[in-house]
């Protein structure tokens, strides 16, 4: 008990930005071992049986909530929205679940790194949000550091890149799934919002799951719990990481995800990443850290705005 609690005071003491970078560190290191096991799963199952249980998994470790919680986990006055939405996150990610036997952890990571970049066009979109020139120049460099990580099979024609397509057609997708979350989250806790996602996409996939299902193994069943556990680390370390300091301090951390991808990636399937992946992970990286610090400059300016005496409140 002394040693935790010493450890905490540590850790607490250090600079709030350090603070950020190392939950931010741990949050990409879940992440990537989370990508790695559901990659090591559709080797010997199908996608779709994947998806499914990835999912049912993921709820089920949300479960000892519910004895702390009660019925409170379950509760929501939105559940046409939520199925509306994990509709719509079924879709996407079906897309990344067929994509991931076939793509290199590394490349699946880069692509991954444009979610910033769809959320920012989303938020236009749908939220009339104002984006200036200088967001979208960003918005321009990081699809162009797409082009750079797809250069290596685009070169080769559709048949080689069918998959990487797939994978980047999945990631606005997602980000409209996200946006809808945020949404949600005004009506229900973050906890009861991933709880009806693990649900209900679980059983959208179900009839597919079962026709492609395959028999399981001991090990199968073990790995799914150790994503599942993965998965509520990797959230729990994010917000840590978002209580801790502005996202635009703590970013920076989010590039080791690359690290632990291709480290793994060569470790396990002996995947050696061109050199394309990279460059173009750094430029897509670049721009979605010029637009969260852009994000987090202008959420501060109103802040600062609605404190000045006689400014309106918000």
């Amino acid at each position: 008990m002394k040693l935790s609690r010493y450890a905490r005071e540590r850790a607490l003491a250090l600079p709030p930005a350090i603070r950020g970078m190392l939950w931010m560190a741990l949050c990409s290191l879940c992440f990537a071992a989370l990508n790695a096991s559901t990659r090591t799963i559709t080797a010997d199952l199908h996608p779709w049986q994947t998806q499914c249980l990835r999912y049912a998994f993921g709820a089920l470790v949300l479960l000892p909530l519910a004895l702390r919680q009660g019925r409170g986990l379950f509760r929501t006055g939105q559940l046409r929205l939520h199925m509306a939405r994990n509709l719509l996150h079924t879709a996407g990610t079906s897309l990344w679940f067929l994509a991931l036997p076939i793509v290199p952890l590394a490349e699946v990571t880069a692509i991954g790194f444009t979610s910033p970049i769809f959320l920012t066009i989303g938020a236009l979109l749908f939220f009339g949000e104002t984006v200036r020139l200088r967001r979208w120049l960003a918005i321009f460099f990081g699809f162009l550091g797409v082009l750079i990580v797809l250069y290596p099979n685009l070169r080769l024609g559709l048949s080689a890149s069918w998959a990487s397509l797939l994978l980047l057609a999945s990631a606005p997708i997602a980000s409209l799934s996200y946006l809808i979350a945020k949404v949600l989250m005004r009506h229900d806790p973050p906890q009861t919002v991933v709880f009806w996602q693990g649900v209900l996409v679980a059983a959208f996939t179900f009839p597919l799951a079962i026709y492609f299902w395959g028999p399981m193994t001991l090990q199968h069943v073990a790995l799914f719990l150790l994503i599942g556990a993965l998965g509520s680390m990797g959230h729990y370390a994010l917000n840590r990481s978002l209580r801790a300091t502005d996202i635009s301090a703590s970013q920076p951390a989010r590039f080791l995800e690359l690290i632990w991808a291709s480290a793994l990636g060569f470790l396990i399937w002996q995947d050696v990443p061109p050199v394309w992946t990279f460059v173009g992970a750094m430029v897509i990286f670049s721009s979605t850290t010029y637009i969260a610090h852009r994000e987090a400059r202008l959420a501060r300016q109103a802040k600062e705005d609605g404190l000045r005496p006689g400014a309106k409140s918000p």
